[in-house]
């Protein structure tokens, strides 16, 4: 009898000690709080993200938007008026640090519904991106012949700040272009010539 108790005696013992393993719950909140913990920062950091994001997309819009619309106001631009146009974009894109960028701004003749020739264009590096009376194509919407467009195109490369796994290279996930066109007609007169673009 005596040595049945001594075997059954541990067994017992490892059964209650389960058993009170099983009630306890001490440490029950700080487990669950490790576990969600890391969901709950992934949302916030991810709305920030979201939000940054959206806020620079809102500026390139209206930077692209505020530079066709400045020379849609014109009847005769230079290549440093053209030149200049870069600074009204960047200063419009404060507080955000844009080192990397495209700007093309171009003057257009329509000649057909959704067709126009090239009267002059620039992009921000003093450069010539569509040759003159090269023939682009236009919204179909613009209808009117003869009439004269400033088309604006800005791109800027947006970095992902949070989220992104090591080793991923540009240009996936880790860099979105952002990218605006704008289209306005010219306010007045019957064309905006550029004596001295090339």
């Amino acid at each position: 009898m005596t040595g049945a108790n001594r075997t059954t005696r541990p067994r017992f013992r490892f059964a209650a000690r389960l058993r009170r393993l099983a009630r306890d719950r001490r440490g029950t909140s700080g487990i669950e709080f490790a576990l969600i913990a890391p969901i709950l920062l992934m949302i916030y950091l991810g709305a920030f993200e979201l939000s940054v994001g959206f806020n620079m997309s809102q500026k390139v819009s209206q930077a692209t938007g505020t530079v066709a619309d400045i020379l849609s106001q014109k009847t005769e631009v230079t290549p440093s008026e053209l030149d200049g146009m870069k600074n009204v974009a960047l200063s419009i894109m404060a507080p955000f640090s844009i080192s990397k960028y495209t700007l093309k701004v171009s003057g257009i003749r329509v000649t057909a519904p959704g067709v126009g020739v090239v009267a002059w264009s620039r992009d921000e590096k003093g450069g010539t991106p569509y040759a003159v009376n090269a023939v682009v194509s236009v919204p179909s919407d613009l209808t009117v012949l003869n009439t004269f467009v400033v088309r604006s195109e800005f791109s800027v490369p947006y970095e992902l700040m949070l989220f992104t796994p090591p080793g991923m290279k540009e240009n996936s996930l880790e860099v979105m272009n952002l990218a605006e066109n704008y289209y306005y007609r010219q306010r007045v007169g019957l064309g905006i010539s550029c004596a001295l673009c090339k």
